[in-house]
């Protein structure tokens, strides 16, 4: 098929959302499909899509960890509004007909609302994945104009959680968001559509990209040539990802004040909030820390790999780029990651996460315990066996957890959409 992806963000961009649909169009081209990507700029001189040159592809292909080529496009969107209208000219660019697309796209799929509103509007057939609840004013119109469209193919969502409160809120007992739905078309004949098109569909992994990695301390004597002074014989614990508030950057500051003579690696985070950890670290007078700032996704698995153990801090409120607290609906990239890397993981005990891990692939702590956490790196620190037993359990998980498999299950479970 002729697959259009819309993005929801421009690209390139160090936002998770970005590296999700990246990981989705390749996934959906090794699969075989003919997958475009296009994504919203506002540089106006990058109106229409972008010169596919070989240099950009590499470029994009090292910040995301790309291996298999598709094609990417970019159209203006003028910031000030908020989206519709790169979702009106991102539709009909999927429209297009030319040499290479004789009946344009066979499919759009997006995570942008105001995109898969119009798409089944206009009977294109569409997927819409959403990784939270419709917010806003807008948000519950979008979603009812998408369910009530005649081109609504699939509502792919990433867990239990929000496919439960999705329903819930569809409820004929349920009077707040569903009273702005139903205010719109009859809420039974949208709780019937919700459960005929949803299919639950956690983020994955690049398994490719996690074979024949480097022991902890040979990968630690790698890191070596650059910026990142490890010693190869120290315990190293190591987290990766944003430093957004409730990612767990209060706890790792605990952890490595409370654990002197261990290291602890910090991979990821944003200029401001890197400086920001970094002069905390410095008045505590940490010598154990080590961060290295963003990392392109390309070589993220050598910095995981130098971890003897990781750690997932994640606390009762969670920070998205957007602001808004994302806790209970939590699918993020690094747990698949995690498990693929073949290393024991440290996770915070929440109901989103335990989806995904258990006490078999991991060790789970309650988020507001510090000392419980210190317990755990203890524990594993003197107990290799347990290492290798929690390690190979995450690796053995992490094969049913592939971009690939999960683009397969969206595409064809329930029929061809």
């Amino acid at each position: 098929m002729d697959i259009v992806m819309i993005a929801p963000s421009e690209i390139p961009a160090r936002r998770a959302n970005t590296l999700q649909v990246m990981k989705m169009a390749q996934a959906l081209a090794i699969q075989g499909h003919q997958a475009r990507l296009v994504a919203p700029t506002s540089q106006p001189l990058s109106r229409g899509p972008a010169p596919d040159n070989r240099l950009a592809w590499e470029s994009l292909a090292h910040h995301y960890g790309l291996e298999h080529r598709f094609e990417v496009a970019w159209l203006y969107s003028n910031p000030r509004l908020k989206r519709y209208d790169f979702s009106w000219s991102a539709v009909r660019w999927a429209q297009q007909v030319d040499e290479r697309h004789p009946l344009g796209a066979d499919l759009i799929y997006t995570r942008l609302p105001q995109a898969a509103a119009l798409a089944s509007w206009k009977r294109i057939p569409t997927i819409l994945e959403i990784h939270d609840l419709p917010q806003g004013m807008a948000g519950p119109w979008l979603f009812r104009m998408f369910l009530s469209g005649k081109g609504a193919r699939r509502l792919v969502v990433i867990t239990q959680a929000l496919a439960n409160d999705l329903a819930g809120l569809l409820h004929p007992t349920q009077p707040a968001f569903g009273k702005r739905i139903k205010a719109l078309a009859g809420a039974s004949s949208l709780l019937q559509e919700l459960e005929q098109l949803m299919i639950i569909a956690p983020d994955g992994v690049d398994l490719r990209r996690y074979v024949d990695l480097p022991e902890p301390e040979q990968a630690r004597r790698m890191l070596q040539t650059t910026s990142i002074q490890l010693a190869p014989e120290r315990f190293t614990a190591g987290y990766t990802g944003h430093l957004y508030p409730g990612r767990g950057g209060s706890l790792l500051l605990k952890l490595a004040e409370r654990i002197p003579e261990i290291s602890f690696l910090i991979v990821g985070g944003e200029p401001a909030e890197v400086a920001s950890f970094k002069r905390e670290a410095e008045a505590r007078g940490l010598k154990n820390l080590f961060l290295t700032g963003f990392v392109p996704n390309a070589d993220l698995p050598l910095y995981q790999s130098a971890c003897d153990i990781l750690l997932m801090p994640y606390q009762q409120r969670v920070a998205a780029s957007s602001g808004g607290d994302i806790a209970r609906y939590l699918s993020p990239m690094k747990l698949f990651e995690y498990l693929a890397c073949r290393r024991a993981i440290i996770s915070s005990d929440l109901p989103a996460l335990r989806e995904i891990i258990n006490s078999e692939n991991a060790i789970l702590a309650p988020p507001d315990q510090p000392e419980a956490w210190e317990q755990a790196i203890h524990t594993l620190k003197a107990q290799p066996d347990l290492r290798s037993r929690l390690a190979n359990q995450a690796r053995a998980d992490a094969v049913q957890y592939t971009w690939e498999g999960r683009a397969q299950r969206i595409i064809t479970d329930k029929g061809h959409p």
